[in-house]
Protein backbone atom coordinates (compact mmCIF):
# COMPACT_ATOMS: atom_id res chain seq x y z
CA UNK A 1 0.00 0.00 0.00
CA UNK A 2 1.22 3.49 -0.53
CA UNK A 3 1.25 6.62 1.69
CA UNK A 4 1.11 9.95 1.25
CA UNK A 5 1.99 12.97 3.36
CA UNK A 6 0.24 15.78 3.31
CA UNK A 7 0.97 19.48 4.56
CA UNK A 8 -2.06 20.56 6.19
CA UNK A 9 -1.96 24.45 7.19
CA UNK A 10 -2.83 25.07 10.64
CA UNK A 11 -5.74 26.71 10.43
CA UNK A 12 -7.32 23.93 8.71
CA UNK A 13 -9.34 22.54 11.54
CA UNK A 14 -9.21 18.90 10.36
CA UNK A 15 -7.98 15.36 11.24
CA UNK A 16 -6.67 12.35 9.78
CA UNK A 17 -9.42 10.49 10.09
CA UNK A 18 -11.69 13.04 8.53
CA UNK A 19 -9.02 13.33 5.67
CA UNK A 20 -8.96 9.24 5.10
CA UNK A 21 -12.91 9.50 5.04
CA UNK A 22 -13.25 12.36 2.34
CA UNK A 23 -10.60 10.64 0.13
CA UNK A 24 -12.28 7.07 0.36
CA UNK A 25 -15.78 8.96 -0.09
CA UNK A 26 -14.57 10.04 -3.20
CA UNK A 27 -12.84 7.35 -4.71
CA UNK A 28 -16.35 5.17 -3.82
CA UNK A 29 -17.62 7.73 -5.97
CA UNK A 30 -15.65 7.72 -8.41
CA UNK A 31 -15.83 3.75 -8.68
CA UNK A 32 -12.38 3.70 -8.06
CA UNK A 33 -12.85 1.75 -4.91
CA UNK A 34 -15.66 -0.78 -3.96
CA UNK A 35 -17.37 -0.21 -0.68
CA UNK A 36 -15.19 -2.97 1.07
CA UNK A 37 -11.43 -0.76 -0.14
CA UNK A 38 -13.15 2.36 1.07
CA UNK A 39 -14.30 1.38 3.88
CA UNK A 40 -10.93 -0.22 4.55
CA UNK A 41 -8.68 2.93 3.83
CA UNK A 42 -10.65 4.36 6.86
CA UNK A 43 -10.49 1.65 8.87
CA UNK A 44 -14.18 0.93 9.18
CA UNK A 45 -16.98 -1.70 8.73
CA UNK A 46 -18.60 -1.78 5.26
CA UNK A 47 -21.85 -1.11 7.70
CA UNK A 48 -20.15 2.05 9.31
CA UNK A 49 -18.97 3.50 6.15
CA UNK A 50 -22.18 3.44 4.09
CA UNK A 51 -24.15 5.18 7.40
CA UNK A 52 -21.54 7.35 7.32
CA UNK A 53 -21.26 8.38 2.74
CA UNK A 54 -24.68 10.79 3.00
CA UNK A 55 -22.04 13.56 5.40
CA UNK A 56 -19.87 13.54 2.10
CA UNK A 57 -22.75 13.95 -0.03
CA UNK A 58 -21.95 10.45 -1.58
CA UNK A 59 -24.74 8.04 -2.36
CA UNK A 60 -24.11 4.44 -1.20
CA UNK A 61 -25.75 3.33 -4.61
CA UNK A 62 -22.88 4.29 -6.84
CA UNK A 63 -24.61 3.65 -10.10
CA UNK A 64 -24.97 5.38 -13.64
CA UNK A 65 -28.28 6.58 -14.29
CA UNK A 66 -27.72 4.82 -17.94
CA UNK A 67 -27.47 1.49 -16.53
CA UNK A 68 -30.60 1.57 -14.36
CA UNK A 69 -32.26 2.51 -17.14
CA UNK A 70 -31.27 -0.32 -19.26
CA UNK A 71 -31.84 -2.60 -16.01
CA UNK A 72 -35.56 -2.01 -16.09
CA UNK A 73 -36.04 -2.01 -19.46
CA UNK A 74 -34.77 -5.57 -19.50
CA UNK A 75 -36.43 -6.32 -16.43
Amino acid sequence: MRQLILNIPDFVDIDEKEISMILASKLYEEGKLSLGQAAELVGLTKRTFSELLGKYNVSLFNYPASDLSSDVNNA
